[in-house]
């Protein structure tokens, strides 16, 4: 048998879709527990809770300003859960809320861009490591994973979440 007809890994294990997935799942939960770890850490030192980093990760990445109901919708909280949220983030010099001139009911949310600066600084171990893992990858292998992740993320924001 030509050992690109082999459907084995070189562990002697049958390489199937079914054990391609729990690996997959196994590295996303690996490096979801890294991440969570690092927010954790960032949340303690800025004396904040981790879904306020949550908050804090949508506000930066989002393309345009968001809105506390837009938030709400991200996060998965209730009003309330987000204005306590946007109360803490406001007071600790975080984000600011700014009314829209148009309609002074729309809010828009803004990451201050000291805390910017705070939060660069904090995460530049991950930048790095993002930088050393890209380093040892191949050009179409990052590019690969890059629309993998993007399609997975698309995938996962249209998973309806169960309300309790």
């Amino acid at each position: 048998m030509d050992t690109a007809d082999d459907p084995r890994d070189g562990s002697g294990v049958p390489a199937t879709g079914v054990q391609e997935l729990q690996a997959l799942a196994v590295e996303l939960r690996r490096m979801n527990g890294e991440i969570n770890r690092l927010v954790h850490a960032f949340a303690h030192a800025q004396g904040l809770h981790a879904t306020d980093v949550q908050a804090l990760g949508a506000i930066l990445d989002s393309d345009t300003p968001l809105t506390p109901g837009r938030l709400r919708e991200h996060l998965g909280l209730t009003s309330g859960a987000v204005t306590a949220c946007l109360d803490r983030l406001e007071r600790a010099g975080h984000i600011r809320r700014a009314r829209e001139s148009s309609d002074r009911r729309v809010v828009h949310l803004y990451y201050e861009s000291g805390a910017r600066s705070a939060a660069r600084s904090f995460f530049m171990p991950l930048a790095e490591a993002a930088a050393g893992a890209r380093a040892a990858s191949g050009p179409q292998e990052l590019e690969a994973a890059l629309r993998f992740l993007a399609r997975m993320n698309g995938e996962l924001s249209r998973m309806q979440v169960p309300r309790r």
